[in-house]
This record gives C-alpha cells, sequence and structure tokens, in this order.
C-alpha cells in the first residue's frame, strides 16, 4: 500500500524552486495523476518521479495568473507574507490571513 505524506496544505502558499512563479495549493495527488503527455513533455534530465506528490496551484508570476501542476521536490514554502493575486482564489478561499487562505468549505 502507498502511503505519502503532503508537505504542503490546501490554502499554503509555496513558490518554486527554479522557476519564478508562486501559488495557493487548492489540490494535492498523493503521487502523479496527471497525462502522459503532460509528463513528456517534461525535458528528461528536469522530470520529477512520479512516485511522490503532486500540487494543483492557482499560480502567478509577473506576467499571468493560471493553474500550475508541480511535484512536491519542486516547491518550497513561500516566506514573504504577501497574498497571491490570482483571480480564482476568492471562489475557493477566504481572507489571506497568517501566511495562508482558509478554505470556504468543509472537506469529507
Amino acid at each position: 500500500m502507498l502511503k505519502t505524506n503532503a508537505k504542503y496544505n490546501l490554502g499554503q502558499v509555496v513558490r518554486h524552486r527554479k522557476h519564478p512563479f508562486r501559488g495557493v495549493v487548492f489540490d494535492v495527488d498523493a503521487m502523479f495523476s496527471n497525462t502522459e503527455e503532460w509528463y513528456a513533455a517534461i525535458p528528461e534530465d528536469s522530470r520529477p518521479v512520479k512516485d511522490q506528490p503532486f500540487y494543483h496551484l492557482l499560480a502567478e508570476n509577473e506576467e499571468n495568473y493560471y493553474v500550475a501542476y508541480v511535484s512536491e521536490q519542486n516547491l518550497v514554502a513561500d516566506q514573504s507574507g504577501e497574498p497571491v493575486d490570482h483571480p480564482d482564489v476568492h471562489d475557493l478561499f477566504g481572507d489571506f490571513e497568517n501566511g495562508r487562505y482558509p478554505l470556504h468549505f468543509q472537506l469529507n
């Protein structure tokens, strides 16, 4: 049985280790759960292993807002204390407080 523990939580703000973007975690897959085409599009020398948590982020960079799918090994906690300006944040989360976003709803 596969047992993984996600390092980051829903509503937590994280940043990519290598690329200049940050985002809010809105979903977590215990291990890779995207398409093989998506995975194959990543250069082989920087392709993450599949058996780790992958995070769905409401992401932003200097120019755009988008949804990102990122392996745990490529994320770090964002320590800036700044909110994320992605326009969809308030569809899922309450107001930014204490460095994170609280969920609008209870999960089962």
